[in-house]
């Protein structure tokens, strides 16, 4: 298939921004471990809860305030920021006024992370991802602590709409807690935000060599392979990606491109139909649905 169709149709990197920058910035957040201050590096990791469903849409109006992660990795202990943590989800407008007042009261760590996470949440995620750099950078917590925020700030460039920001954060991360495979993959999505789709590829092979049961992996590789023009090998993890997870709308999307391009134009409007069935009122459904315009119009459109 010609080029053209490649490039027109819009794959999961391209939902991993849009998604990011509507508020989905913190979707392997509920795979990463909650780390005390005064853990070691080595503490296990407890699991942390799936975010609710608010925090899954992307229908916001833009004044309204953005999702936050369900339990954000903890880098100070106490009371406060435990309030102020909580306060993020009924009011970032409160978390915030609380966090800028204990900040003056010397609340140290907990108050900046407190404050940076309030940020994101009012809109503002360029700010954050500064604020989170520098918290990381200050710090005496554990290395695990810092990775985390660090990681945090990455997903908060990936909001601002700013790959690169993001993926030289997330590379900071990963030279602290380099076996992250969840650091991992979001480097990666950045790296193919970006058009760095070798780079991409090498972070996801190390992620499957460790876990070959995370269909993000093999659904984010399949896309880079398909950057690359290696359809075939794109479509045998977009093949396994679905094995895993029959429903899933990501790996649907990039199918329904590999058909495409493939010239199966029924096959790849099933695939797409289906994704927005799937996850409606969602940037991989709004994907979908220009996608099909595309099939539809045919190829004088593409």
């Amino acid at each position: 298939m010609s080029p053209p169709v490649r490039t027109a149709l819009a794959g999961v990197f391209a939902a991993a921004l849009l998604a990011a920058m509507a508020g989905y910035a913190w979707r392997h957040y509920e795979e990463r471990p909650v780390f005390a201050a005064a853990a070691s590096d080595e503490a296990a990791p407890q699991a942390l809860p799936p975010p609710p469903p608010e925090a899954r849409e992307n229908n916001a109006a833009p004044d309204e305030d953005l999702p936050v992660p369900p339990e954000p990795p903890r880098i100070a202990e106490g009371e406060d920021y435990e309030r102020c943590l909580a306060m993020l989800r009924q009011s970032p407008e409160t978390a915030r006024t609380m966090a800028e007042a204990w900040e003056k009261r010397g609340g140290g760590d907990g108050a900046k992370h407190c404050l940076a996470l309030s940020l994101l949440a009012l809109g503002q995620p360029e700010i954050g991802a500064r604020r989170l750099e520098a918290l990381a950078d200050e710090s005496h917590a554990n290395g695990a602590a810092r990775a985390s925020v660090l990681g945090q700030a990455g997903q908060a460039w990936m909001m601002a709409g700013q790959p690169d920001r993001a993926y030289g954060a997330i590379t900071m991360a990963l030279g602290i807690t380099p076996h992250d495979t969840a650091l991992m993959i979001d480097r990666a999505v950045a790296a193919g935000t970006l058009g760095r789709y070798a780079e991409a590829i090498e972070d996801l092979d190390r992620v499957l060599e460790v876990d070959g049961d995370r269909v993000e992996a093999w659904v984010f590789r399949a896309a880079a392979l398909r950057h690359l023009d290696r359809t075939q090998a794109a479509m045998q993890d977009i093949a396994r990606a679905l094995e895993l997870d029959p429903q899933n709308a990501e790996a649907l999307l990039e199918r329904g491109i590999l058909r495409q391009m493939a010239g199966d134009t029924a096959g790849a409007r099933v695939d797409w139909e289906k994704v927005v069935e799937l996850s409606p009122d969602s940037p991989t459904a709004d994907l979908a649905q220009q996608n099909l315009a595309l099939n539809q119009a045919g190829p004088a459109r593409r």
